[in-house]
């Protein structure tokens, strides 16, 4: 576009939306500003839509990017709300929806996982969750990764022998499994320990979870002095491995400050363009660990802005802790407060400390977050040479925005996936992975050729479907096959039979010794060719060959491992729980159940002669 034509551009710009003016009022509510093709440019919400609004009419005041913006406006939609806090929820929801081209968006929505201490049974056990807590029990989170939450996990049960195998395998069990073996669990199942002396152990694990650590070392150490001077060497060791344990977590935390006991601590550090956005989970004195988050800006987007946006998107669907601390204020700092906390049921507050312990917290989130971000520049320029090498290795027009790796895997054709990932110039894109359940019935096991044809017919289908305009980026420059020539042509005929003909497509395999260094590449109605050894290019495809590799085989072992446990019990109507243990205690194992006479199955308490029969005739039907 032309400096006249964005002139021009703006100009109507202006125009369309001073002809909504006459049709607001001051009510408070959200607008959307949208381009000729329907597509929403800009998620915004006010006070006062009337006003808000016209000050996008004046042709002065605005920064390059809302003119851009004004420019390619044509049509305008309100929704008018009861008051400003719900114009700000609405405001953050439909920018998660519509992710506009022009707002701060959070790119990364992933859930956090929490801890769970089930209360359905008489010996709850202690587990990670996450998701919906639609389980009955008490939750304790967010922990920033699995990781974090598993290394707690561990040391909880060392601490305090809490089971965590499904209450199936609870009901199942006639003798002690590893986990007691190994001091993780107390054993309740085979009757190692009483439902009230479990329950104790329960409560110590909320009072640990809930901080209040310091007390209960000091009784545990009491009560080991108390068994050593007893001569109870043994029961004092196991005091002794708890306490231990309780410190271990502690070390593994590293700061728990003493002044908060429940916040966020959120960080930002912004740098040519770009943002990083680093959140610790404080929860009972304890830091839970924390995550970085790079949200997608502007380069004349303001620290206030970027913050505050971050802010309502990342508590858009979870709920915020009772204080917030950050490094930058906000604008509508008490707005915001009281969105968080109409959501939250509970008072929520905002602070931007000058001094103190909450000071320091936040100076080390936004070190972290400084840190982080250098590296993430350093990532993101390696990783934009590394796809200008690509177009020039492989004759590209431009270099590569998206590009899709695929891989099969399977055993003989059992349990057979397709796999997909994506890398783009930030590097892998894990939201945009996909595994496929190979379902062809026509396809002979262990036919390569014939998965890898379903699984771009698929791909390409849904493409086709959901973004046939190609608007959304979902659709790949490149294409990456891991295999030869057959593979190739399978692929090449499928995007003919589509019509795709505009994507580029290369298939990496092994040389004939089949060395990692010695790949060859094959393209359509082409002689393969390889790369020098020593190449960047190579590497970084080999890189992206492995990790379609190992998420193949992952979601493969997966797959394998669902059906291999899957008990044939759980798909005969009418079996719950009960009538399964009964079954299962009565004949020891499925097989058994499978193979017994219809005498039998009648003869099991609690199994009517109608159930009895169910079950016979779901092993026995057709024989």
């Amino acid at each position: 576009m032309s400096a006249t034509d964005e002139k021009n551009g703006q100009l109507l710009g202006h125009q369309i939306i001073s002809d909504y003016l006459r049709l607001l009022d001051g009510s408070p509510g959200v607008y959307r500003m949208l381009d000729p093709e329907h597509n929403v440019l800009y998620v915004g919400k006010a006070r006062n839509l009337k006003k808000r609004v016209s000050s996008y009419a004046r042709p002065n005041g605005h920064s390059a990017r809302i003119l851009k913006m004004i420019s390619e406006t044509s049509q305008m939609m309100f929704l008018t709300t009861q008051t400003e806090t719900e114009a700000l929820l609405l405001e953050q929801n439909l920018i998660k929806q519509l992710k506009p081209r022009y707002n701060v968006l959070l790119r990364d929505d992933k859930s956090f996982p929490n801890i769970l201490i089930t209360t359905e049974h008489a010996f709850p056990r202690v587990v990670k969750h996450r998701g919906a807590k639609r389980q009955g029990g008490m939750y304790f989170g967010p922990f920033a990764s699995s990781g974090a939450v598993n290394r707690t996990l561990q040391q909880l049960q060392k601490a305090f022998l809490l089971r965590d195998c499904s209450d199936s395998d609870f009901a199942t069990r006639t003798r002690p499994c590893l986990q007691y073996q190994i001091k993780r669990c107390a054993g309740p199942c085979v009757g190692k320990i009483s439902e009230a002396g479990y329950g104790e152990l329960v409560k110590d694990a909320e009072q640990f979870l809930h901080g209040k650590d310091s007390s209960m070392q000091k009784q545990l150490a009491t009560q080991m002095q108390e068994a050593a001077e007893a001569m109870e060497f043994e029961r004092a060791a196991a005091l002794r491995d708890r306490i231990r344990a309780m410190t271990e977590v502690q070390t593994v935390q590293g700061i728990n400050p003493k002044t908060v006991k429940e916040a966020d601590i959120i960080g930002m550090h912004m740098e040519g363009g770009q943002i990083c956005v680093q959140v610790f989970f404080i929860r009972a004195h304890q830091n839970w660990g924390n995550q970085d988050f790079y949200p997608r800006i502007s380069a004349d987007t303001s620290p206030s802005e970027a913050l505050s946006a971050f802010i309502g998107q990342f508590y858009d669907n979870r709920e915020p802790p009772r204080q917030l601390i950050l490094s930058h204020d906000i604008d509508e700092r008490a707005l915001m407060s009281e969105a968080l906390s109409s959501k939250a049921a509970f008072n929520v507050e905002i602070l931007v400390p000058q001094r103190g312990e909450k000071s320091d917290l936040v100076a080390g989130a936004v070190r972290n977050a400084r840190e982080s971000l250098g590296r993430k520049m350093s990532e993101t320029a390696a990783q934009a040479r590394l796809l200008k090498g690509i177009a020039k290795a492989f004759s590209i027009k431009s270099p590569p925005q998206r590009i899709e790796v695929y891989d099969n895997s399977h055993i003989q054709g059992a349990h057979a996936v397709g796999a997909m990932i994506v890398a783009g110039p930030e590097g892998y894109m894990k939201n945009q992975y996909r595994k496929f359940n190979i379902k062809g019935d026509d396809i002979t096991p262990g036919d390569d050729f014939g998965m890898m044809k379903e699984v771009l017919s698929r791909r390409f289908k849904r493409l086709l479907k959901e973004d046939p305009d190609r608007q959304n980026g979902l659709w790949p420059d490149l294409l990456l096959i891991d295999g030869g020539a057959g593979q190739v042509s399978a692929v090449h005929e499928i995007m003919q039979e589509y019509g795709v003909t505009d994507i580029d497509m290369i298939g990496v395999a092994k040389g004939v010794d089949r060395d990692h260094g010695k790949e060859e590449f094959y393209r359509h109605a082409q002689r393969p060719f390889a790369l020098q050894r020593n190449d960047p290019v190579l590497f970084f495809i080999q890189r992206l060959r492995d990790e379609a590799h190992r998420f193949a085989i992952g979601t493969h072992r997966a797959k394998r491992s669902k059906t291999t446990l899957k008990n044939p019990l759980d798909e005969i109507p009418g079996i719950g729980a009960s009538r399964k243990k009964a079954l299962l205690t009565h004949f020891g194992s499925a097989k058994a159940v499978r193979g017994a006479h219809l005498a039998d199955l009648k003869s099991v308490e609690g199994i009517s002669e109608k159930v009895a029969q169910t079950v016979y005739d779901f092993f026995h039907e057709g024989r």
